[in-house]
């Protein structure tokens, strides 16, 4: 048994248990009301697949907003199955838990950041540090997309 509970990794596995749980109502449902999503990963992942012409434009991370067209939404126990639009042109997207980097819904500002436990580069957080940070969304050409408020990890680390 491990000399410590390994608070970081149970947090980020009951957040990815969120989202399913999200997704999954959205795979039932549709999304309610004013509801959408940013949701960014990482496109190097081994599990992750994305069409070549866009892993090519993303190589490292890719930001994609479940909003007002998408189709095939499948949500599974690993990932989640969906196509969306990327101008004009639907594209197919498996995209694993495991490579979720943020899953935001500024129709409430909602979000969730997924930290690297094996970044040893970051800065441990202090106890003055606040376990909320803010994610700025990237600027669509319709409309700026709010800040919304997400819940860091740091503070578990030790």
């Amino acid at each position: 048994m491990s000399e410590s509970i390994d608070y970081g990794n149970l947090m980020h596995q009951a957040m990815r248990d969120l989202i399913k749980q999200v997704l999954h109502g959205v795979q039932d449902n549709g999304l309610p009301g004013d509801h959408h999503f940013f949701i960014t990963f990482d496109t190097e992942h081994p599990e992750v697949e994305i069409p070549s012409w866009l892993a090519e434009r993303y190589p490292n991370e890719m930001t994609v907003v479940m909003q007002h067209w998408y189709d095939g939404l499948d949500v599974t126990e690993n990932g989640f199955y969906v196509t969306l639009n990327f101008g004009d042109t639907p594209a197919p997207l498996y995209i694993p838990y495991g490579a979720l980097k943020t899953f935001v819904d500024p129709s409430v500002e909602f979000g969730l950041k997924f930290e690297n436990q094996n970044d040893e580069t970051e800065e441990p957080v202090g106890p003055d540090d606040s376990l909320l940070g803010k994610l700025e969304l990237p600027e669509g050409p319709e409309e700026k997309a709010p800040a919304a408020e997400v819940v860091s990890l740091d503070s578990f680390r030790k």
